[in-house]
């Protein structure tokens, strides 16, 4: 069940992504952040309104509430840094940057945390390095490096939001896993639309009038970025993190796809090699985690 989950959610989040980076030109990078969160809330809450008459739904405690701000925070920055590397560096390029959020953890719990690294970690950390450097670009000195660390920064946050939505979904007191799933996806796009409205209401009211302008297409982004929420949400209660996070390498290859075939975007030889480094070292470094 975990696998068509992630397949599921793997799927919708390519075309989400896709969505949002249409988005971004007419209403701005934090319009199209705010969209998959303030359009996707209407469409959790009447999932989980009607999930409610099979099952009762489980109250939060503090617990659950921290781990969603954790997960909520986490993945309004990751988004943001997403759509602006997506201006610079393309669709399919952008998503395997994002996707090297296990060497951004591994990194962070070895400098904060003193975990050892050990020689196997240190290789694949090494081999999808190499990956990013490829993709990012040869012209270092005119701030090609910036789209690697924004996407390795933009990869770590999006592995913390996961994190924090599992241990939401894993701290509720009772309920099955679609229960759990639907509630911990109602209260992070709650807690995510509020944060939105506030910011945008005080610093960026133009984005806001665009989103109303483009309803149409932020209302098609909000419901693919429901959709693929509850799928990998479904994913985190059926399994560990780590086994879904490995699955959703797959998202490597939509993206490219989507992004030759649909975008016409191209991509050179060492992109895709590059491409190839990173998944395969993020991939053995999930392996070596899980062993």
């Amino acid at each position: 069940m975990w696998i068509i989950a992630t397949l599921i959610a793997s799927a919708a989040q390519t075309a989400r992504n896709a969505a949002q980076r249409n988005l971004t030109v007419e209403i701005g990078t934090m319009g199209a952040t705010a969209v998959r969160f303030l359009f996707g809330l209407p469409f959790a809450a009447a999932f989980l309104l009607l999930w409610s008459l099979i099952s009762p739904i489980p109250m939060p405690d503090a617990p659950v509430l921290g781990w969603v701000a954790l997960g909520a925070s986490s993945q309004i920055a990751a988004t943001a840094l997403m759509l602006v590397i997506m201006k610079s560096r393309g669709f399919g390029v952008t998503t395997a940057l994002i996707k090297t959020e296990p060497v951004s953890l591994a990194l962070i719990g070895a400098v904060v945390l003193a975990e050892p690294m050990g020689a196997g970690r240190l290789a694949a950390i090494a081999t999808a390095t190499l990956g990013v450097i490829l993709m990012s670009g040869t012209d270092w000195r005119s701030g090609g490096w910036r789209a690697a660390v924004t996407g390795l920064i933009a990869g770590g946050l999006f592995g913390l939001s996961a994190i924090g939505f599992r241990g939401a979904i894993l701290a509720l007191p009772d309920g099955g896993y679609v229960t759990r799933a639907g509630t911990v996806l109602v209260l992070g796009l709650l807690a995510q639309t509020l944060v939105m409205l506030i910011w945008l209401g005080l610093a960026d009211r133009p984005a806001l009038q665009g989103i109303a302008r483009h309803w149409r297409g932020s209302l098609w982004a909000g419901f693919l970025g429901s959709f693929a929420s509850l799928f990998w949400f479904l994913g985190f209660a059926l399994t560990a993190a780590a086994n879904v996070r490995t699955l959703a390498l797959i998202e490597v290859g939509m993206a490219q796809l989507v992004s030759r075939k649909v975008l016409r975007e191209g991509a050179s030889r060492r992109q895709l090699f590059g491409m190839a480094l990173i998944v395969l070292g993020v991939g053995a470094l999930i392996a070596l985690n899980a062993g």
